[in-house]
């Protein structure tokens, strides 16, 4: 099957929900406040691979302004996913060059991109997608529920 790989628009949010349930298994749907203020965030876009017209793989990318680096901002890449039905056929390797690329094209000096996961597979992929990680440590606190 013919597959497309192009921004997302907010008409499109509910394929994306429902892909992230593939992410976060049970996560509550975001308001439609929260819909609105994320797709008016200019620095921020989302991006998905369609087969046909189905919503297979999808990564945000935020795009930060800097000071440092010369004034040159950074990329931060978000919410990696692809539907387990289509895993292994290089949607999620696509959609992460596609959003690097991006990230290039908006003057970014670096891409970061953290993960939870715990599978050294999960590491290798993103390897091979051309992160290092070896280069920073990433440090994480939540806000207290």
């Amino acid at each position: 099957m013919n597959t497309t790989l192009r921004d997302l628009g907010i008409d499109e949010v509910d394929a994306l929900v429902s892909l992230y349930q593939h992410l976060n298994a049970g996560d509550a749907p975001p308001s439609p406040e929260a819909v609105q203020a994320v797709f008016r965030h200019p620095g921020l876009r989302h991006f998905g691979v369609f087969e046909g017209a189905q919503l297979i793989a999808s990564c945000n990318l935020a795009v930060i302004p800097n000071l440092t680096r010369g004034g040159r901002s950074y990329g931060v890449i978000e919410n990696v996913v692809t539907d387990a039905a289509h895993r292994g056929r290089g949607h999620g390797q696509a959609v992460i060059r596609h959003a690097i690329a991006q990230a290039w094209t908006m003057g970014a000096y670096k891409v970061v991109l953290t993960t939870s996961r715990k599978d050294p597979a999960v590491w290798a992929f993103y390897e091979r997608c051309g992160f290092d990680s070896g280069d920073k440590r990433a440090f994480v606190i939540r806000r207290p529920a």
